[in-house]
């Protein structure tokens, strides 16, 4: 299946908090997206990764991805080296998508800069003819993704451009909360995280508020672009 778009994150729940609100208005456009999840974040301290899976599963359906699969690299120690590049190769050339969102370039979490130079690496990588991949025992044609941006994480980084997402805001809400589990509940046994504080997810309503109103807009996600980005009608431009 080629997609449109493909989004990388390096944990489940990463592309919810960073971008669904994009991903969602571009489904509603009728462009094809999928998620690929480097990890199953395993090393979270809430849930396990079955439970993970089942919500990735959950967040899908609520965003309508055309395809979500899991590479089950492991949890904080993956690297960018040249076996996680490989198999990350073979998923690009799997999908073939004009488009990759990737992680942010730098963060509080590690495996997101780790999976933002992955991405980057791996994508360009995908187009070198003499790196052989197959699949089910077919080899694979290359593929480069013709942009790589870079959604915005926890740490603040000054945009390179900010899409408006104030119609899907609901959307990109429900499919956050289809990961239950990992955020604030009273009632919940489980340890205390980063993100399970009750102040995470109004956090994450104030970065997307701020970024909408730097263009107009009531809620807006911000991207990073590793090259310029051109424009042929300023009319575009909002």
């Amino acid at each position: 299946m080629k997609l449109d778009i493909l989004v990388l994150a390096a944990h489940p729940d990463d592309a919810e908090l960073g971008c669904s609100g994009t991903i969602a208005a571009h489904i509603a456009k009728g462009h094809k997206v999928g998620i690929v999840d480097l990890t199953q974040g395993e090393m979270g301290t809430r849930g396990t990764p079955e439970l993970r899976l089942e919500e990735s599963d959950e967040a899908a359906k609520i965003l309508r991805l055309s395809a979500r699969e899991n590479m089950g690299f492991k949890d904080i120690y993956f690297q960018d080296d040249e076996a996680h590049q490989k198999e990350l190769i073979r998923i690009i050339r799997k999908y073939q998508p004009d488009i990759v969102l990737a992680n942010a370039v730098a963060d509080r979490h590690p495996d997101h800069g780790k999976g933002a130079s992955l991405a980057t690496n791996a994508c360009f990588m995908s187009g070198l003819r003499r790196i052989e991949t197959s699949l089910d025992g077919k080899a694979q044609e290359p593929w480069r993704p013709k942009f790589v941006y870079h959604y915005i994480q926890n740490n603040y980084i000054k945009p390179d451009f900010i899409f408006d997402i104030s119609e899907f805001w609901d959307t990109k809400v429900a499919s956050i909360m289809a990961f239950k589990s990992q955020f604030y509940d009273p009632s919940s046994e489980e340890p205390a995280s980063f993100i399970s504080s009750p102040d995470f997810l109004p956090f994450i309503e104030s970065r997307a508020r701020e970024f909408g109103h730097r263009i107009g807009a009531k809620y807006g996600e911000g991207f990073t672009v590793e090259r310029f980005v051109g424009v042929n009608d300023l009319f575009d431009l909002k």
